[in-house]
């Protein structure tokens, strides 16, 4: 499932009509869903507005075809809710809510804003986000369970912690139910192995029929493709954050005429070094 970038003109403005054909392209290409406006799509710098639009437009042009996934989490449960009940009424077909960053709750403060947001959209399935690389708070497992437990909408997680351990421990607390998807290539691999059904994908952006037919084999057990995929791919997630994503995913974007590398201030070009890492990894995965 790749967590789509916004493709946006030279002039910062959003590219509508790059981001339809993007998402037809992910169609025809594979994926099985699609990620709107997470943290690859700049949420950071979207106002409401354009956050809005933005997944309207992958809802529309996705056309059923493949389910799509609304970004709506913020460190202010208010937007947070605001932005899922959007989500909700543009017909998402599930929202992915990210650990509140910046202000760094506690766990019970953290209970209480995902039990709020899923409360708000109770039609809406809700998908937890725990990246404390990028929010500092880090959602224990302890906290999940409870929110599990007691919101009958709160489903699963992205966890981009590359913690392979915690997939297994939920497992045992949640069962097979509860949605266990990876948020970091590189682990993916591993984390369906320990139980996990899927990623939320960087690298898909620019790979997703690879990764597509990657995450195909881990979920039949056909972990020898899926290692051999991997081995083609790893240089790849490697070099998409040789500068802090969305820049060098959205480079290697341009370089197969999909947008423009233009990112938001204060994400700037990426270095001439980067570039060229970005481009031998793609070559590495028969690309380019």
């Amino acid at each position: 499932m790749p967590a789509l970038i916004t493709p946006m003109r030279e002039n910062g403005d959003i590219d509508e009509e790059a981001l339809r054909k993007l998402v037809d392209w992910h169609v025809e290409q594979g994926s099985h869903a699609l990620v709107a406006v997470g943290t690859t799509g700049e949420s950071p710098t979207l106002d409401h507005v354009e956050h809005m639009r933005v997944v309207e437009i992958v809802i529309e042009q996705a056309a059923g075809r493949v389910p799509v996934i609304a970004g709506t989490g913020s460190n202010s449960t208010t937007e947070a809710v605001l932005l899922s009940q959007h989500a909700a009424q543009a017909g998402a077909s599930a929202a992915l809510v990210v650990v509140p960053y910046y202000n760094k709750p506690t766990q019970a403060g953290l209970y209480a804003h995902f039990r709020a947001v899923a409360e708000a959209v109770p039609e809406l399935p809700v998908l937890i986000y725990n990246v404390p690389g990028r929010t500092v708070a880090d959602i224990g497992n302890d906290t999940i369970v409870k929110l599990a437990r007691d919101c009958a909408n709160i489903v699963g997680i992205k966890d981009a912690t590359g913690d392979l351990n915690r997939p297994s421990l939920l497992r045992l607390e949640l069962g097979e139910e509860f949605i266990q998807l990876s948020g970091e290539d590189g682990t993916a691999l591993g984390f369906n192995a320990h139980g996990g059904v899927g990623c939320i994908s960087v690298t898909a952006n620019v790979a997703p029929a690879l990764c597509a037919q990657f995450q195909e084999a881990t979920l039949k057990g056909d972990f020898a493709t899926a290692l051999e995929l991997q081995d083609r791919l790893m240089p790849l997630h490697r070099a998409l954050f040789v500068e802090t994503s969305p820049g060098p995913v959205k480079y290697a974007c341009s370089l197969l005429g999909l947008c423009t590398p233009f990112a938001r201030l204060p994400m700037v070009e990426i270095a001439e070094s980067s570039k060229q890492a970005v481009k031998a990894a793609m070559q590495h995965a028969g690309l380019l």
